[in-house]
């Protein structure tokens, strides 16, 4: 009988004391530390809010092609994927054959990906609606996000050119569209490290058009705003007016305390 290798503490410990950190100090010592770095993470924050704002700013593309998608429910086009909504994102998520893990799994950073987006009920109160595409045909992304617990994303199979024609045809990348009608324009494109911070809804908001949305945004003249966290809900409670109301009136008592606070930048 295999007798089980225990772990070689020493050699963790000797790892452990080769490590160069930092001191330990008091708790005033820390304090002063922080708040010493939380000048320059407010200064970041504030850069962060300056670029989208930029990019609230960037001039829009015409999509003049048509282009043509499988979904659960049948063909659908670029305009359907907006699902009646005005702002649409579409993550290039690699999920066929040739990709290692499949048909078991997609694209281990993909799913990484896949791992962390939020609930997309509250991209959808902006608006804004989020799906991934593949060319993995929908049987097997059906079966994938039953095994992987994604099934609150939308996840469509391309058809044609679209991964060629807007630079994600190797490699991942996420693409913001914005609709005047049936016209659809390309309006932001990010790959590579810049789709390390996607998943959440803010970080989804921030590569859109019309932003967040809210009143402290520098955006262009006449985009719609309103007043910061008070279109919160619950992801399932969304177009409950009673349900609604409890959470804007926590919102309002909870903007009050920070306010009195001085802590709500």
């Amino acid at each position: 009988m295999n007798k089980k290798k225990e772990p070689d503490m020493d050699n963790n410990k000797k790892r452990s004391m080769a490590m160069k950190t930092p001191p330990i100090v008091s708790p005033q010592e820390w304090e002063a530390a922080r708040q010493k770095l939380l000048v320059k993470e407010k200064e970041l924050t504030r850069a962060r809010d300056a670029l989208a704002a930029e990019r609230r700013r960037m001039p829009w593309l015409a999509v003049e092609k048509k282009y043509e998608f499988e979904g659960p429910k049948g063909k659908t086009s670029l305009l359907d994927l907006f699902d009646g909504r005005r702002q649409l994102i579409v993550y290039r998520a690699f999920f066929e054959p040739g990709v290692v893990g499949w048909p078991e799994h997609a694209c281990v950073g993909c799913s990484m990906v896949a791992d962390q987006v939020a609930h997309p009920a509250h991209l959808n109160a902006r608006d804004t609606t989020l799906v991934f595409a593949s060319r993995a045909p929908q049987a097997d992304i059906e079966r994938v996000k039953a095994r992987m617990g994604w099934g609150h994303i939308p996840w469509y199979t391309i058809t044609d050119d679209f991964d060629k024609d807007f630079g994600v045809d190797e490699w991942h990348g996420t693409n913001a569209f914005i609709r005047d009608g049936d016209r659809v324009l390309r309006t932001y494109f990010i790959n590579n490290r810049g789709d390390e911070q996607m998943g959440g809804t803010w970080n989804y908001l921030d590569i859109a058009a019309l932003g967040r949305q809210e009143e402290w945004e520098d955006s262009p003249e006449g985009y719609a705003q309103t007043p910061p966290y008070e279109w919160w809900n619950w992801h399932d409670e969304y177009g409950n007016d009673e349900a609604s109301a409890k959470a804007l009136e926590q919102v309002r008592r909870g903007r009050a305390a920070g306010q009195a606070g001085g802590d709500t930048k």
